[in-house]
C-alpha cells in the first residue's frame, strides 16, 4: 500500500523546503503547481477554456497563457478566481490522482502531494494524511517581502487571500512550526517521515 501525504503550509513558511526535503530522500512527489502550469500551455487540457473565458488578453505573443495578467485579473476578485478554478481544477485533481496511482504501482510506500491550497481546493480527500508547514506571522510577512520584493501592505494582501494558517493547523493530521534553522525542519520532517513508515507498515490504523 501507499500512503499519501497532503503537504500544504502558507506564504513562504517553508512549504518548498520541506518538498525538497522529501525528494532528497527519495520519496516522490507530486507537485500541483507544475501540473497546473503544464496544463495551461497551449494544446493542453486547460488551455482552451482559459482563453475563451477571460480572452486573447492574457496571451503572450507566442499564444502562451500571460500568468502574470492573468493572476492579477483574478487576484482579490472572487469571481474571477472562482470561474478559473471551475475551468482548471477538474484537469489538475485528474493528473494529480493519475500521478499518484504511477508511484502507488512503481512499489513507492510513501507519496507526498505537495498542494498549496490544498483545503480550499478540498483535495485533501485524495489523501491519507495533511501536514501544513507554519511560521509565526511576523517571520511569514517579513521572509514573504524579502523573498518577493514586496512592501508591507502589498505582502499582508497576498497573505490574506489564503486560508488562515491557523485554520489550516487545526484541520491538518500533523503541523511543523518553521520558525528555527534548516536543519531543525529535516529533523521534524525525518521523525515525520519515520511516523509515517510505521503508518504504512500497521496499514493505516
Amino acid at each position: 500500500m501507499t500512503v499519501y501525504l497532503g503537504l500544504t503550509g502558507g506564504i513562504a513558511t517553508g512549504k518548498s523546503a520541506a518538498s525538497n526535503y522529501f525528494i532528497n530522500q527519495g520519496v516522490p512527489v507530486v507537485d500541483t503547481d507544475k501540473i497546473a502550469h503544464e496544463l495551461m500551455k497551449p494544446g493542453k487540457r486547460n488551455y482552451q477554456g482559459i482563453v475563451e473565458y477571460f480572452g486573447k488578453g492574457i496571451l503572450n505573443q507566442d499564444l502562451s497563457i500571460n500568468r502574470k495578467v492573468l493572476g492579477q485579473i483574478v487576484f482579490n476578485e472572487a469571481e474571477q478566481l472562482a470561474a478559473l478554478n471551475a475551468i482548471t481544477h477538474p484537469g489538475i485533481r485528474d493528473e494529480t490522482m493519475l500521478q499518484m496511482q504511477r508511484y502507488h504501482e512503481m512499489g513507492y510506500r510513501i507519496c507526498v502531494v505537495d498542494v498549496p491550497l490544498l483545503f480550499e481546493a478540498g483535495l485533501e480527500e485524495i489523501v491519507d494524511k495533511t501536514l501544513v508547514i507554519y511560521t509565526t506571522p511576523e517571520l511569514e510577512l517579513e521572509r514573504l517581502m524579502q523573498r518577493d520584493h514586496l512592501n508591507s501592505s502589498a505582502a499582508l494582501e497576498r497573505i490574506h487571500s489564503q486560508m488562515p494558517l491557523t485554520q489550516k493547523v487545526k484541520k491538518a493530521d500533523y503541523a511543523i512550526e518553521n520558525t528555527g534553522t534548516i536543519d531543525e525542519l529535516e529533523r521534524n520532517l525525518g521523525n515525520l517521515l519515520d511516523e509515517l513508515r510505521k503508518v504504512e507498515e500497521d496499514g493505516m490504523s
